[in-house]
């Protein structure tokens, strides 16, 4: 009795290695196969924006390197939150990605008041894909019918139409909205803030005429200014950008000290993505930014291609929050 009773306690056990084992092998077998369906990058802003325009040009060359098609999604609002949080709240498995910026993991958690995901807790940083200046732009019609040649030209013209003009950007939250935020701050000038879903719109409706300035991404804003459609005044960074080397900074221009007001955009996955599958998408990435064709292509827009490790890229990000925390804090910009 005492052997049959060994005999039959063995079995359970038995099968539960094997299990075990089959799943552990699993668990490997899946995460070497990565990725074996198509990848979808998230992007939390409509078509036509910096963030969109950098997405669709790595893309290509993910599905390339990977044989399978990285797919992009724009998912537009609330300053980007709502593309966000979908992704901090979908699998860690290497199939959903997010193009974050330096509004939804720089700026959103100190300028909203409750925000709907934690950019540190809920994501595992890629890598940053490039930076760019803002550039502060106007419809050139009516700059050219207000006289409006410069950023002083501007002040003035500000100041003598107090809650005349409308202040376009992509959003809550956004640099594109903070870089107009520490401008009215720094000018004493009043402009009222309109946000939209994307910078794409935004510009739109800018070069339309039914909005006065934004302080767009240069990127996106390149071919409005090169069409003459909008009129660039002044590069928001601290030095004048290689795509526009004529244009001013707003610091030259208008004499405000210390203005600064650059963006960020970079690949991001959800929280307990594999390692060896952010480590595999960031070596490809930083493939595809070093190619000659890939720097002439930035370049023209502005754009200064990166490709840095996930660990550079989240000292990156932390470093940006506490930045930009002060200058939310500076400018008194807060969104319910």
């Amino acid at each position: 009795m005492v052997q049959l009773s060994r005999h039959f306690t063995r079995r359970p056990v038995l099968g539960m290695a094997a299990a075990v084992l089959l799943s552990t092998t699993s668990l490997a077998w899946a995460q070497t196969a990565w990725p074996n369906k198509p990848v979808k990058i998230v992007v939390p802003f409509a078509p036509g924006g910096t963030t969109d325009i950098l997405a669709r040009a790595i893309a290509p060359d993910l599905s390339k390197a990977f044989g399978q098609q990285f797919v992009i999604e724009n998912k537009g609002g609330a300053g980007g939150n709502l593309g966000a949080e979908i992704v901090a709240k979908s699998a860690g498995d290497g199939y959903t990605l997010l193009m974050g910026t330096v509004g939804t993991h720089g700026i959103n958690r100190a300028l909203y008041a409750k925000l709907p995901y934690d950019p540190f807790k809920d994501f595992a940083p890629i890598t940053l894909v490039a930076g760019v200046p803002n550039v502060m732009v106007v419809n050139a019609e009516k700059a050219a019918a207000n006289k409006i040649n410069n950023v002083k030209d501007f002040i003035q013209y500000a100041k003598a139409n107090p809650g005349k003009l409308n202040m376009a950007s992509s959003g809550n939250g956004t640099s594109i909205h903070l870089a107009g935020e520490l401008f009215k701050s720094q000018t004493g000038t009043f402009m009222a803030h309109i946000p939209y879903r994307g910078s794409g719109p935004a510009l739109l409706d800018l070069a339309g005429g039914s909005m006065d300035v934004m302080f767009d991404n240069l990127p996106s804003a390149m071919q409005l200014i090169k069409a003459g459609k909008l009129k660039a005044l002044a590069v928001t960074s601290s030095q004048r950008s290689a795509a526009l080397p004529d244009l001013p900074t707003v610091e030259e221009a208008g004499g405000l000290k210390g203005f600064e007001a650059s963006s960020w955009f970079g690949l991001l996955a959800p929280a307990g993505t594999p390692p060896d599958v952010v480590s595999r998408i960031q070596q490809e990435v930083a493939k595809s930014l070093a190619s000659p064709a890939m720097k002439e292509r930035l370049a023209t827009l502005g754009a200064i291609p990166s490709g840095n490790t996930p660990a550079q890229f989240a000292a990156l990000i932390d470093a940006e929050h506490k930045k930009w925390a002060e200058v939310v804090k500076a400018s008194g910009a807060k969104v319910d």
